[in-house]
């Protein structure tokens, strides 16, 4: 008698791990906030409301993976990875001296550049697109305190 493997695809089940882990890390870090209710939100209302639905879809996510069978993983993908956490962490390093307009457009390159379908048009407009929107509703609709242009460029 041989035992054949619960998990049906790989991929499904550690998409699984992985929302239901930054869900449960979510829950526990909004725990020491004040929850408040949906008239009046608490500063953890919004991640606990998103950690929630990440461990449910997390779930869900794992559910499948011991019904439906998948296609196996082929590998890892290290550009990926590293392009995109480089972006994310140059996006962080440059969005108060250099500004919005250039540290958004640059995460969007270089995250776009992870892809193998990347493509040089493709990404300058969603980088000039992204970037007009989140202007636009970040900084003047909602007022948050970024600069578009920072204080490398404007003296």
């Amino acid at each position: 008698m041989t035992l054949t493997p619960a998990i049906k695809n790989a991929r499904d089940f550690w998409a699984g791990i992985l929302y239901a882990g930054i869900g449960v890390s979510a829950l526990i870090f909004s725990r020491d906030y004040e929850m408040g209710s949906a008239l009046r939100m608490g500063p953890a209302y919004l991640p606990t409301l998103l950690g929630g639905l990440l461990v449910l879809i997390g779930a869900v996510s794992l559910g499948r993976s011991l019904i439906r069978p998948g296609a196996r993983i082929s590998g890892f993908q290290i550009k990926g990875l590293v392009l995109v956490t480089a972006a994310t962490l140059l996006f962080g390093i440059l969005v108060r001296g250099a500004g919005l307009a250039i540290a958004l457009p640059l995460l969007v390159i270089m995250s776009s550049a992870a892809s193998r379908y990347f493509r040089w048009g493709y990404s300058l407009v969603m980088a000039a697109g992204l970037t007009l929107f989140c202007i636009l509703v970040f900084l003047k609709g909602l007022g948050v305190p970024l600069p578009i242009l920072g204080s490398w460029f404007s003296g």
